[in-house]
């Protein structure tokens, strides 16, 4: 694969993987603020929030080639 496709695709991937596991930490936050159940959610979240970052700053390899 092209290393500029393959940025594109690992940024993109990487910026909605970002995005949708803060919105889901804010979630999970509001859930625990209201008792309900969030501890596994929240964790997934978070999960998804660093995986995000990990493909937006491993894009950058291909990027500057």
């Amino acid at each position: 694969m092209q290393s500029k496709i393959r940025w594109f695709i690992q940024s993109v991937s990487g910026l909605l993987l970002t995005g949708t596991g803060l919105c889901m930490t804010i979630d999970a936050a509001l859930a625990r603020s209201a008792g309900e159940e969030w501890f596994w959610y929240g964790t997934g979240s978070l999960i998804l929030f660093q995986a995000g970052l990990c493909l937006l700053i491993d894009a950058l390899r291909f990027r500057l080639k």
